[in-house]
């Protein structure tokens, strides 16, 4: 899969599992910020940096996505094996 495809692939995951996937310029905040899941008022958002590379940010929404419950969600293999990666 092209790193694009994977990314709005893992993107839709999150929607399907109640995470809003936000990208920000995190450059812009004068200091030192990374991309993560936070809980604002309940709800699950993942902020990434709009700056960072397709693969990266990738690794950071597996990253997340791989510890939810996402076993009986429809995803289609590829993306499955690359979650299921991310497992301790």
């Amino acid at each position: 899969m092209k790193p694009e495809q994977t990314y709005q692939d893992l993107k839709e995951l999150a929607e399907k599992l109640g995470v809003n996937v936000s990208e920000q310029n995190l450059r812009s905040t004068g200091i030192k910020v990374k991309s993560g899941l936070c809980k604002v008022k309940g709800k699950n958002i993942l902020i990434i940096d709009k700056n960072i590379s397709f693969q990266d940010k990738n690794e950071i929404l597996a990253s997340c996505l791989s510890k939810m419950p996402y076993e009986d969600i429809f995803i289609v293999p590829a993306l499955r094996k690359h979650l299921d990666s991310y497992h301790p």
